[in-house]
């Protein structure tokens, strides 16, 4: 069976090379030769002996040692035999415990001795410390059962994600980070309270410095000793899952720390990295070499390591427009080597779990990322739609007298949205490096941009497609977001940021109820514009229709008042607005549409009926169809 695994792993078909690799708790039989004193005979005595066998891969290694706090650190005691050509080294060590800390000692092919940390470690010292610790990660009792029977990954359900940063969200107590179950305490009734179905964390791979939030990291199996150990991180997801919350993890397999006692010429050679002029990322990080194929099952085991123990419900990838072309460029032209690996990657993944998502965080126009491997595609179950949020972000940051002559960045979204499965991200990268929060790039004073953040996130929720909410978005935070501090839950107590909590908390319940919302949203047939050439007032209006869930959502994007205004209509009937951004309890002048609508004959832009609705200035109204007249 070992060999077999190894053989996978050196041709990049592998996705359980953690079963092998590392250190790993296990009881051998050690056979003993004992001498009988009277009679002087030999005897063979066999006893079981508790211990960790360790196994390292670097081809280009000799002498090689474990060291660590139980040999104090002496390079001559646990020498590694070398057991495969290939270069794996292998040795074990009797009566060791979870915790103790320890590196690989070796020369490598540059005739050097270094120390080197455990590639495939399941915990990590605390940073600044580099080492490598032994745990123990079998025997974890789940109590999920009940959610993973009912895990799909989420086509025609409804996924609003709350993606956060574990550290600063709660932020430190008493100069400590809070553990992972710590978080949970916190974590799971307020994502209940405000009806998010998932949370994305920020990656917790191990990664010696705060500032790259976890995106460039030493250790791809080691979970990030800030917030406590693996089994630590195990209750936090089965936690969550028994909240029915489903829980993604972002995951960069682009790239990786240059410290010298991680991957960094590993064995002396380029062993992860490339050897050539795309050593470097634009990071200034080390790329992996995604054609080469023990690289391949690195990182594919990597994914599928915290799939099988730890229970993710997704992963996100990271950067993938620099993995589909060089440098992240188009003009670089298509890196095969790796586009191969996302196509195998996703193809294993999906093939041992049916039900696990992959998402990509893709800027690109790079064709068929979502779709399926025999049909050409890369295999993804989703795309960030980047090209949504940027054009959508510049629009709701023009004066509104300049806004249509940007008409079509709200109108251009819907002509190619149907090409894949996109996922619309307000994140992380949006609200730091000085681009402001979102509440700072809306146009205007005080009060229209938080009319103007209502109507962003009602346009985000009405539009198709899975949604994506960066911790404090919901806060309408006027503060950039700091790795460092807590999100500023102070504002809470401000009415108007509470008030932003409680739409986007309405919102998320209307998306879950409707099925308009979230039903075959891939589908065009259940999308319909209904007012989308009228530039010069800047309204628009869209139908999202599924069986008997009919909703018309309506949206001004002006400080222009009407207490009239008509919009087509494709079915008459009475209609009924569950919905609307103006009103009080979210900040608004009230100036809302009370009483049940009915449609009248002779709509505008061609359409058979209308519905003369009340408009407040930057309102965004939700219309419910109840009944046919009469």
């Amino acid at each position: 069976m070992a060999f077999g695994l190894l053989y996978d792993f050196l041709v990049g078909q592998c996705t359980n090379a953690f079963t092998y690799f590392g250190a790993h708790f296990e009881t051998k039989e050690i056979v003993e030769e004992v001498i009988n004193e009277k009679t002087k005979r030999k005897n063979h005595i066999k006893t079981k002996v508790s211990g960790v066998t360790f196994r390292l891969y670097a081809p280009l290694a000799s002498d090689v040692s474990v060291i660590g706090d139980f040999n104090n650190w002496d390079v001559t005691v646990n020498k590694m035999q070398k057991i495969d050509d290939s270069g794996v080294f292998e040795t074990f060590i009797p009566n060791l415990h979870n915790y103790s800390f320890y590196k690989y000692h070796f020369k490598n092919a540059k005739g050097e001795y270094v120390d080197k940390a455990d590639p495939f470690a399941f915990f990590s010292e605390y940073r600044p410390g580099t080492c490598s610790r032994l745990f123990n990660i079998e025997g974890f009792i789940w109590h999920d059962r009940p959610y993973l029977n009912n895990r799909s990954r989420n086509f025609d359900a409804p996924m609003s994600i709350y993606e956060l940063h574990l550290g600063s969200w709660k932020g430190k107590v008493d100069g400590r980070n809070l553990s992972y179950e710590e978080i949970a305490d916190y974590l799971i009734p307020y994502v209940k309270e405000m009806g998010f179905t998932h949370i994305e964390i920020m990656p917790i791979v191990q990664y010696p410095f705060d500032g790259s939030w976890g995106y460039q990291a030493t250790g791809f199996y080691s979970v990030d000793s800030r917030y406590g150990n693996p089994m630590q991180l195990m209750s936090f997801v089965d936690r969550m899952h028994q909240a029915g919350i489903g829980v993604i993890l972002d995951f960069a397999p682009v790239h990786f720390a240059v410290d010298s006692h991680a991957l960094a010429e590993f064995d002396g050679s380029c062993l992860f990295e490339y050897n050539n002029e795309h050593r470097y990322s634009p990071w200034g990080s080390l790329q992996f070499d995604l054609g080469k194929d023990p690289v391949r099952s690195f990182l594919m085991s990597a994914m599928n390591y915290f799939i099988e123990y730890f229970h993710f419900d997704g992963i996100r990838v990271d950067a993938v427009s620099n993995i589909v072309y060089w440098e992240g460029n188009k003009n670089n032209g298509e890196n095969y080597g790796a586009t191969e690996f996302i196509r195998r990657l996703n193809g294993k993944i999906h093939y041992v779990h049916p039900d696990v998502m992959m998402i990509a965080e893709d800027s690109t126009d790079f064709t068929g990322v979502t779709k399926p491997l025999e049909y050409g595609g890369l295999g993804f179950d989703y795309k960030w739609d980047l090209g949504w949020m940027n054009d959508t972000l510049k629009y709701y940051a023009l004066d509104p007298i300049y806004k249509k002559y940007d008409h079509n960045k709200i109108t251009f979204s819907m002509a190619y949205f149907f090409s894949e499965n996109f996922l619309l991200p307000l994140s992380h990268d949006e609200v730091v490096h000085g681009k402001g929060t979102i509440i700072n790039k809306m146009f205007g004073d005080y009060e229209t941009k938080f009319a103007l953040v209502r109507n962003l996130y009602t346009y985000l929720y009405g539009h198709p497609g899975k949604k994506l909410m960066f911790m404090g978005n919901e806060l309408a935070s006027w503060d950039e977001w700091n790795e460092h501090k807590s999100l500023p839950w102070e504002l809470k107590r401000f009415p108007k940021h509470d008030s932003i909590s409680r739409l986007v908390r309405d919102l998320n319940l209307i998306y879950i109820h409707e099925p308009a919302m979230h039903y075959e949203e891939y589908n065009s047939a259940h999308y319909n514009w209904l007012m989308v050439d009228n530039s010069n007032d800047s309204v628009f209006a869209f139908e999202r229709r599924v069986g008997d869930s009919h909703l018309v959502f309506i949206y001004n994007m002006t400080p222009n008042y009407y207490e009239f205004y008509d919009v087509g209509l494709t079915r008459d009937g009475v209609y009924k607005e569950i919905f609307n951004s103006d009103k009080d309890v979210y900040g608004g002048s009230n100036a809302y549409n009370g009483l049940e609508l009915t449609s009248s004959e002779f709509g505008p832009e061609g359409r058979p009926f209308k519905l003369t609705v009340k408009m407040a200035p930057y309102a965004a109204m939700i219309f419910k169809y109840v009944n046919r007249k009469g």
